[in-house]
């Protein structure tokens, strides 16, 4: 059970720093009592950020979500570091108070209220820190170096077949699509040509059967001239 009138989540304000691009992250408010709480968000830098919303009503047991935009910013902080800070305000109100109602004079420190405040740092971020794995973690993890070693040459190697010149793949790619064309044409041709060779075969086999008759029916002829032939020499003899 805590005794904070409002839990912060988290407990500092984190940005992607990138220049000339803003930057937003979120904080949470957790109201933990049975009363209605005001809050009021403050910084030291407020031309530099934009707070949505800066003050509003947490109603008990509730929770309030704020966002900060940083705005776009020219140039780095020195190795990173921002010292600029937040206040996040807080205190009691009565039942029924709305965020119209919320004055400045009600954050003033006064014996009797029941008021309290968190300092918030600033944390920039690179986007470099949140793509690349720390030097610690190698050296902590499991994989020994070797397959690290592997495992970094195989990302060159799908570098380079990734990042291959467009203009040789689109070359690469015009040369089969001839290729194919050239196979599709020889086989219909191969096809042409069986059709043919198949249409020479029937008109042959035509033929053939044609001349079998023929020369059937003239040794026919012949045979039976022959016989009349000898019937009639043994009549004359």
């Amino acid at each position: 059970m805590t005794n904070e009138i409002v839990t912060i989540q988290p407990g500092e304000l984190s940005f992607l720093f990138e220049l000339k691009k803003q930057s937003s992250c979120s904080l949470q408010l957790v109201n933990n009592m049975d009363y209605d709480v005001a809050f009021k968000v403050k910084t030291t830098s407020p031309k530099k950020y934009c707070v949505r919303p800066n003050t509003g009503v947490i109603p008990p047991q509730s929770t309030c979500d704020v966002t900060v935009t940083m705005q776009a910013q020219k140039e780095a902080p020195p190795d990173m570091q921002c010292k600029d800070k937040f206040l996040v305000q807080s205190v009691m109100i009565p039942a029924g108070t709305t965020a119209k109602d919320i004055t400045p004079e009600m954050f003033n420190k006064e014996p009797g209220k029941v008021y309290e405040e968190h300092k918030l740092r600033v944390v920039y971020v690179s986007p470099l820190q949140t793509t690349s794995p720390a030097p610690e973690s190698l050296e902590e993890g499991s994989a020994p170096k070797d397959s690290v070693d592997n495992w970094s040459q195989s990302v060159s190697s799908l570098d380079n077949v990734v990042l291959k010149d467009p203009s040789e793949l689109k070359t690469k790619l015009s040369e089969a699509m001839a290729a194919i064309s050239n196979l599709m044409e020889e086989k219909n041709a191969i096809v042409r040509q069986k059709q043919q060779l198949q249409q020479e075969m029937a008109t042959v086999r035509k033929m053939h059967h044609g001349r079998s008759k023929m020369g059937f029916s003239f040794l026919f002829v012949c045979f039976i001239g022959l016989v009349g032939i000898v019937v009639g020499y043994f009549f004359h003899s």
